[in-house]
Formats: C-alpha cells, structure tokens, sequence
C-alpha cells in the first residue's frame, strides 16, 4: 500500500492534541456578533472536539 496523502483542508481545520484528541473551533463566531450573548460568544471561542465514527474517519483523512 502506498502512503495516503494528508487532507489538507481537514488539516487546516483539525487540530492533534496532545492526548490525541481532535480539537476543532466552533461555528457562528465570525459576523453578527451584536445580537449574541457574551456567555454564547465566550462559548464559541472555547475548542470543540471530534469524537465517534466521524473521528476515525478525521483521522484517516489526516495520516493519523
């Protein structure tokens, strides 16, 4: 088998984590900020992780 190629736009949105978790940001954080609550916006900054089968399937897209 040859070696797969990095997904590079899966690479540029997932990030490894130490642990070996894969750290993702949230969505909705870009525009129309005025209208969301400060408690909603310090959750979007806050990392989401990938988890179950779309986790494996993340990982093989990276080489992982």
């Amino acid at each position: 088998m040859p070696k797969l190629k990095t997904h590079k736009g899966t690479a540029k949105r997932i990030k490894l984590t130490g642990s070996g978790k894969l750290a993702r940001e949230r969505a909705y954080g870009n525009h129309i900020l005025a209208k969301k609550s400060k408690a909603r916006k310090r959750n979007i900054k806050t990392a989401a992780f990938v988890n179950g089968k779309i986790a494996k399937n993340v990982k093989t897209a990276l080489g992982v």
